[in-house]
């Protein structure tokens, strides 16, 4: 289980790495462009590696809903977002957002569990993560008056 543990912070760090240079790259070309240079990358790397395993094919499974790929748009999406919000407010409020977000979504996808007592203790995790972003911007502007 460790390995997991830290196979996913490891990820976290990564990403916090990629938003930040994908972040600079749009201040240079744009998000949409930033974006979509980051998800060619992305394809040569990921096809590269299943020719690599052998794995490689373009089946397309029928046994599951055909939203299920929607997942791909809401991917090049995100980083297109990020790409243009990052340089604009900051990696650590950026990501605090982007958490946020997750949240607030993983807390109403978890509604159906019924787990009132869980679910009031995630929305106060959301609003600390909020009270701190807040906090930190407003400690900046005040910082920037004196």
């Amino acid at each position: 289980m460790i390995d997991y543990i830290l196979l996913a912070i490891l990820n976290g760090a990564v990403i916090g790495i990629s938003r930040a240079i994908n972040g600079r790259l749009s201040l240079a070309i744009g998000p949409f462009k930033a974006s979509f240079w980051n998800h060619i990358i992305g394809f040569l790397f990921l096809a590269s590696m299943l020719i690599v395993t052998g794995r490689f094919s373009f089946d397309v499974t029928t046994d599951i809903p055909i939203f299920t790929y929607l997942a791909g748009f809401f991917g090049a999406l995100f980083v297109a977002v990020n790409s243009y919000v990052l340089p604009r407010v900051g990696a650590t409020k950026a990501v605090l957002l982007v958490i946020s977000g997750q949240m607030i979504c993983s807390v109403l996808i978890d509604y159906k569990s019924g787990n009132i007592l869980s679910i009031l203790a995630q929305f106060f995790g959301v609003a600390i993560i909020l009270l701190g972003v807040y906090l930190a911007k407003s400690s900046r502007s005040r910082h920037l008056k004196i």
